[in-house]
């Protein structure tokens, strides 16, 4: 197995598990434990693969990504009540989920258009619309909404994958470069609460007051 493909089912397995640690939040049953993990775990790497015109998408070529997300929600539905912290868990796991994510999803995007700067986007969207789709689905507080950096962190990993591989060094380096730069700006955004600057307007109005 190839270290992209390895990282695809990194990516897909824990964010899975981010689904699920969701579904035990809101205290979900079984079923629920397994649609969020499937639809955590394959969204972004389905955005993807639309957007580039790969259908059928992933999942539905291979299944087995499919059977991985099951398999996950299973053993977080009895094993989560055991953790101390299941939102602590689910934010380092997302974290760790985007920097191998954001890798695979660049990686697929530079294959199929050449293009740096698809590949970017690729890269970001994969790593995550899928914990996007999780914190609507589960009623969280959207990570976008969160005051530390994420997206930048998806970016910052999908770029430093990109410009390893066309400065022309092996799959493998240019991996653990985008994998290791993701997980540093987005542990160290969680660690330490670094954020991007924030504009200066006033808050919005209500409706009401407008209309």
């Amino acid at each position: 197995m190839q270290l992209l493909e390895i990282l695809d089912y990194a990516g897909v397995a824990v964010f899975a598990a981010t689904g699920a640690l969701a579904a035990s939040r809101k205290q979900l049953d079984i079923i629920g434990y397994l649609f969020l993990a499937s639809v955590t775990g394959i969204g972004g790497g389905t955005m993807r693969d639309v957007i580039l015109g790969a259908t059928p998408v992933f999942w539905v070529v291979n299944p087995a990504y499919l059977v991985v997300c099951a398999a996950v929600g299973l053993l977080v539905f009895f094993t989560a009540h055991r953790l101390e912290s299941r939102y602590r868990m689910l934010v380092w796991l997302d974290a760790i989920g985007l920097s191998a994510y954001c890798v695979m999803g660049a990686a697929k995007g530079l294959a199929a258009t050449g293009s740096p700067i698809v590949a970017l986007v690729t890269g970001m969207l994969t790593a995550t619309f899928g914990g996007i789709l999780r914190d609507l689905l589960a009623g969280e507080p959207s990570v976008l909404l969160r005051p530390e950096i994420y997206v930048t962190a998806a970016l910052v990993g999908a770029g430093a994958f990109v410009l390893a591989t066309l400065a022309g060094l092996p799959v493998a380096i240019a991996s653990s470069l985008g994998v290791v730069a993701a997980f540093a700006v987005r542990g160290g955004a969680l660690r330490y609460g670094w954020t991007l600057p924030t504009g200066k307007s006033g808050p919005g109005r209500d409706p009401d007051e407008i209309m």
